[in-house]
């Protein structure tokens, strides 16, 4: 019989999660009955950590559900280092099934193996990234090895597992090595554009690629792309300022949210691009055309559920160099930048965006293509979300217990994020278009300012301070 035979077999859990049935169990296992658990309606609200950590181990007669595991896997790393948690987990599975005896019970054994090598795998499948600590490797090949040396078929599964972690964990360094290499050319671009100002302006979008549409889906290729390597746990880990278990101690030293950084500052390096290309051109009536060419790549990204490289346009066609350029403004009909702003207005707790959201998310369940399927959140709306939820609610009761109700909040969060991101892109890539999106010189916020005052000049005193406070900043670098 094939081992897959034998593993429990769990639906996924990201529909589980949203279903509003957090913790049923998902097959026909005996619910294991260890102190400390608290339930409410079937639904478990809170438990102490040691009682959490044993509900997550399987036993002879006993399966977590996979919505459990995911959930406490997640977040708790709120008050345990995943190494830790490991290391507990590896020594339960052993003391308790007496793994570590050379004869243990065969049937015994047959029985919580594939439960163990399912809840491993689990482990390394949505959470790869725990991994790149030697710590948690090392828990890791000592259980697996203690299963493998029993039987091959066991042997055969641990095998595939490993493969596949580092194959994962090769794919993000690969990743890792791309941006850096990415970042260097857009440095080294922007020195020469230093360098030589006018020749290196005479190169813009526009003459790139000229139609809006092509541009959107390139923008969706990278947002897809960086948004598929952010692993679940950065979310959680990007709020972990103390261990709640011991206050006068940093929980991380070294927080693992690199991929989520990336992320962030692809939408910050957006924006700055867009208002480069704006403010670059010396003639009006050039400038009026990038903003209208913006307008309705915004409105493509709109369309096709990009929210995120929307809002990064937005944002750029918002800052003050470009938004006080009044007379290219008035060069520019604005009726559908009004309507995307309207879309992504912030009152109201971003109404009109959330609604928009839900739409895409309705049209994307019912969809047949990856097309229809795309969604691509405004991502830092996202984060405040996950944010003002951690913030907004004790992660420990009175009691001491673990709130495990704001678990399960937290979890629906970012499982609605796993199914976004597991959308493969169904545009063509146009290499020449991304490298100019990814690399291309962005003027920081002086450079900016500067352009824009020499395209309009300064209009009150406040301005003309700044315009000359500048121009001397610069002039004494040269």
């Amino acid at each position: 019989m094939p081992v897959e035979d034998k593993m429990p077999q769990t639906p996924s859990f990201t529909g589980q999660l949203n279903s509003g049935s957090y913790n049923n169990n998902l097959y026909q296992t005996k619910e294991e009955t260890y102190p400390g658990l608290y339930y409410h309606d079937n639904n478990l609200v809170s438990g102490s950590l040691e009682a959490l950590i044993h509900h997550l181990v399987p036993t002879v007669d006993y399966y977590p559900d996979r919505t459990y595991i995911f959930t406490f896997l997640l977040n708790s790393r709120l008050f345990i280092h995943p190494y830790e948690l490991m290391s507990k987990v590896c020594h339960l599975c052993m003391e308790q099934q007496r793994l570590a005896e050379a004869q243990a019970d065969k049937m015994r054994f047959k029985k919580i193996a594939p439960k163990i090598l399912q809840l491993l795998t689990e482990w390394t499948e949505t959470f790869p990234y725990d991994f790149r600590d030697e710590r948690m490797m090392r828990s890791l090949k000592e259980l697996t090895h203690r299963l493998a040396s029993r039987e091959e078929i066991y042997r055969k599964a641990v095998s595939q597992m490993s493969q596949g972690l580092i194959r994962r964990l090769t794919v993000l360094s690969q990743y890792e090595e791309a941006l850096v290499k990415i970042n260097a050319t857009a440095a080294e671009r922007l020195m020469v554009l230093k360098a030589k100002p006018q020749a290196a302006a005479q190169r813009d979008l526009l003459s790139i690629c000229n139609d809006p549409f092509t541009v959107a889906q390139q923008l969706t290729h990278i947002e897809m792309e960086r948004l598929n390597y952010i692993g679940p746990e950065e979310f959680v880990q990007a709020f972990i300022q103390k261990d709640l278990l011991d206050n006068d101690k940093n929980c991380f030293s070294d927080h693992k949210t690199s991929s989520l950084e990336a992320y962030v500052e692809w939408f910050n390096r957006l924006s700055y691009l867009v208002a480069t290309e704006i403010c670059m051109p010396g003639k009006k009536k050039h400038r009026a055309r990038v903003i209208e060419f913006f307008i309705d790549v915004a409105r493509e990204c709109f369309n096709i559920g990009n929210f995120n490289s929307l809002m990064a346009i937005i944002s750029g066609m918002n800052m003050t160099p470009v938004s006080r350029l009044k007379k290219t403004w008035s060069k520019v009909k604005t009726a559908k930048f009004d309507i995307l702003e309207h879309q992504m207005d912030p009152s109201s707790n971003f109404y009109n965006y959330r609604t928009a959201l839900r739409g895409a998310t309705q049209r994307s369940i019912s969809a047949n293509s990856s097309r229809e399927k795309i969604i691509i959140p405004f991502f830092s709306l996202l984060i405040k979300d996950i944010y003002f939820l951690n913030e907004g609610c004790a992660s420990k009761l009175q009691n001491g217990h673990v709130n495990f109700e704001k678990f399960w909040e937290l979890a629906k969060q970012v499982s609605e994020f796993l199914t976004w991101k597991k959308v493969e892109c169904p545009f063509e890539k146009d290499r020449r278009i991304l490298q100019y999106l990814l690399t291309a010189p962005v003027f920081s916020e002086d450079a900016l300012y500067l352009s824009s005052y020499e395209s309009e000049g300064p209009e009150n005193n406040m301005e003309k301070d700044r315009w000359k406070s500048l121009r001397s900043t610069r002039l004494s670098r040269v």
